[in-house]
């Protein structure tokens, strides 16, 4: 069987040193810098600037006038993620000038606008809307939602399960689990809809909100958590109590 050839657009300037994928689609006016690797099944459409140490995984689909990376940036995107039109990862150097790594897990969905600053870490099939802005240091668990025009502030914790209210300012850790919204922004519940769907065991979700309750319902008590932590053998409830006791809640 002839290997498959990528499908590269004449418009488009690659680098000396960039690896591409024989099956890569590319479209007009790209450019792919020298440090870039686009592994089997990617796909830009036009217009799009990679640039830096940047390792884009299987099946990634980037669309038009997205910016990623500089010159000394490092990024990883991981496999089947989407990143639509005009969204920026690591194209702007950080505060103090200190090269911070980039990674974006598998199966996210980054929508128009999103702007993604150095040493952000997003896990896996996550969904970020339309003009959220995560500033540096930030870090995302899996599955989590944010809804756009949002801000996540720098050196915040987005736990697991997490859905964020439209035009929120996050300026603090948000325990797993939570359903926050507002600027700034604050607990209003659990994201009971999410676990719904995550969770088949209907008796982990009550005890998850017997929990949220107890170390949550007026105040975050890191005390109470760390023994809920130590002691309850459910690892979603482990989980939800460590990450309140070590956070800056």
């Amino acid at each position: 069987m002839a290997e498959k050839k990528a499908n590269i657009h004449p418009s488009v300037v690659i680098e000396k040193g960039a690896k591409i994928a024989p099956d890569v689609k590319i479209g007009p006016f790209c450019f792919i810098g020298r440090d870039v690797e686009l592994k089997a099944g990617c796909t830009l459409e036009s217009n799009v600037i990679l640039k830096g140490s940047l390792r884009v995984e299987l099946n990634v689909k980037i669309f038009s006038f997205a910016v990623m990376g500089r010159e000394d940036s490092e990024i990883v995107i991981g496999e089947k993620t989407h990143i639509r039109e005009f969204t920026q990862i690591g194209a702007q150097e950080s505060q103090n000038g200190e090269n911070k790594k980039i990674i974006i897990g598998a199966n996210n969905f980054l929508m128009g606008y999103v702007q993604i600053l150095g040493g952000v870490e997003l896990g896996d099939f996550c969904i970020i809307t339309n003009a959220v802005r995560l500033y540096e240091n930030v870090k995302c668990e899996e599955n989590v939602i944010i809804g756009g025009l949002s801000t996540v502030e720098a050196n915040n914790t987005i736990g697991t399960g997490v859905m964020i209210g439209g035009a929120s300012v996050v300026t603090s850790d948000i325990p797993p689990f939570m359903l926050v919204e507002g600027n700034k922004a604050t607990i209003k519940g659990l994201n009971v809809i999410g676990l719904r769907r995550r969770l088949e065991n209907k008796g982990d979700i009550e005890e998850i909100k017997a929990v949220f309750k107890k170390i949550l319902g007026d105040g975050a008590d890191k005390i109470l958590a760390q023994e809920i932590a130590d002691t309850n053998p459910n690892e979603l409830i482990k989980r939800l109590a460590s990450f309140v006791a070590s956070s800056n809640l």
